[in-house]
């Protein structure tokens, strides 16, 4: 090998170290080794040949693009020294790391003209996927909810249980008197940080809260309390303010991702079928 070609397998290297080990490369067994060697030379056979191509002929990176890559990556680390140590350590030093990025840039620039080509999507093609792809835009049933908190804390004698479930229970009288009293006993008597905003936890879908709250929340109508409720924080009492039903999302809320989506997968299926051309 040359030296250059040493040069960007140990980069690439180290590129695989991280990215598939999470650890530089004197960091890796053996086996790991040998495996991150087998990336790195395929990975540089095939930027040869895309380097080699007619494409690559009229693409450029700017210097200030390498030194912004290069100024991102040291940023990563605490002080220019440590980084300069891990790039000794893996055989590179700052001017070589910063050429072989540079050869890496240029790539991908190279994939970026090539993906350019690829067919235009438009609204119908958006509109045809998601009228056959219905089970991809399927929203969960969503609950609009507040809660009230008494903790139970046995340190604290106005926390102790019982004294807790005195308070809790006082509470829901109160509510059950005037359940439109709500957002101001949450205010007043609330002990978690939601009570500044009436208790309002937001919308919520299964599955983020206690089990003992979630079964009580899907269970409620639209602005109806549930009894007292105890979790492992304490005593609850929750409101249901709004039910959104579970069903398809509108296609006007998810047109924009679809396009992205679709315009990604034709950029690499544009990119994939050049690479197999170049033999």
């Amino acid at each position: 090998m040359s030296k250059e070609t040493d040069m960007n397998v140990a980069y690439l290297v180290l590129k695989t170290a991280n990215s598939l080990f999470g650890k530089g490369t004197a960091a890796l067994s053996a086996a790991e080794l040998a495996k991150a060697e087998r990336l790195a030379t395929r990975q540089l056979d095939l930027e040869a040949r895309v380097l080699a191509s007619p494409e690559a002929r009229d693409v450029a990176v700017p210097e200030a693009t390498v030194e912004a890559a290069m100024a991102e990556i040291r940023s990563r680390y605490p002080d220019d020294e440590t980084f300069q140590n891990d790039l000794a350590g893996n055989g590179l030093s700052a001017g070589q790391y910063a050429e072989a990025l540079a050869r890496e840039l240029r790539v991908d620039a190279i994939l970026e003209k090539v993906a350019s080509r690829s067919a235009r999507v438009s609204d119908v093609d958006v509109d045809l996927y998601y009228q056959f792809h219905p089970d991809e835009f399927l929203r969960p049933e969503i609950r609009q909810a507040r809660h009230i908190l008494i903790t139970v804390n046995e340190t604290l004698p106005e926390n102790g249980r019982e004294a807790a479930r005195k308070r809790i229970d006082e509470i829901a009288a109160r509510l059950a008197r005037d359940p439109k009293r709500f957002e101001e006993q949450a205010l007043k008597h609330s002990e978690c940080p939601t009570a500044m905003h009436g208790g309002l936890l937001g919308e919520v879908v299964r599955g983020k809260l206690y089990p003992e709250l979630e079964a009580a929340l899907f269970d409620l109508a639209e602005m109806a309390l549930s009894p007292v409720l105890e979790s492992e924080l304490g005593f609850h009492i929750l409101r249901c303010d709004a039910i959104r039903p579970a069903g398809p999302v509108p296609l006007p809320q998810v047109r924009d991702q679809v396009k992205a989506m679709l315009e990604q997968r034709r950029r690499r299926i544009c990119q994939n079928a050049w690479i197999k051309s170049l033999g």
